[in-house]
């Protein structure tokens, strides 16, 4: 996402974080309203619905028409509209992420049960464990078959209980098993 996108969705957010602006938008959303309605509506007074207005303004989702000797208020649909096709994508709400490590905490799990090359034990913690079968499937070569002797050395390595490693690759679809013959998938 371009920083000027960025700060266009981060300025939305922080505008509509606020319970009275998001009343307004709703009640802009089915008529116009002058500052005055607003303020009875919403029990506030007329200063603070101002303000309010103003910060809506500023990102365009509100216009202004004159109407006598008062302003009538609307929420600009299109303008919303913009900034939903705009920025509320899914490919730019993952580029919000683009300067995250997005593996740290993979990273840290592993450093936190592997002492040097050993497992040091199994994560009772089911996404935790993931990780762990996840790392440990990599350890087999993606297109070799081997059979469940040497998969069960290859395990050893890592920790003494290899029956429910094995158990454990094949139950999370990492590994899969035919007549003794293990092979990797992913």
């Amino acid at each position: 996402m371009q920083p000027e996108q960025f700060n266009i969705l981060l300025r939305f957010f922080k505008a509509l974080a606020d319970d009275s602006r998001l009343k307004i938008v709703g009640i802009l959303a089915n008529h116009e309203c002058s500052v005055e309605e607003l303020a009875v509506l919403l029990q506030l007074k007329e200063p603070t619905v101002s303000h309010h207005l103003a910060k809506l303004k500023e990102l365009n989702l509100v216009t202004m028409r004159p109407d006598g000797n008062s302003r009538l208020y609307q929420l600009d649909s299109e303008a919303l509209q913009s900034i939903s096709k705009e920025i509320f994508t899914p490919e730019k709400m993952a580029s919000l992420i683009e300067d995250v490590d997005t593996e740290a905490w993979e990273s840290k799990v592993l450093k936190n049960y592997f002492e040097g090359e050993s497992l040091k034990e199994i994560p009772a913690s089911r996404k935790k464990r993931l990780v762990i079968l996840k790392w440990l499937a990599n350890q087999f070569d993606i297109g070799v078959n081997y059979p469940e002797r040497l998969v069960n050395d290859i395990l050893k390595r890592y920790h003494p209980d290899c029956a429910t490693l094995r158990r454990e690759l094949i139950a999370c679809q990492l590994m899969q098993r035919e007549n003794g013959v293990y092979w990797r998938t992913t």
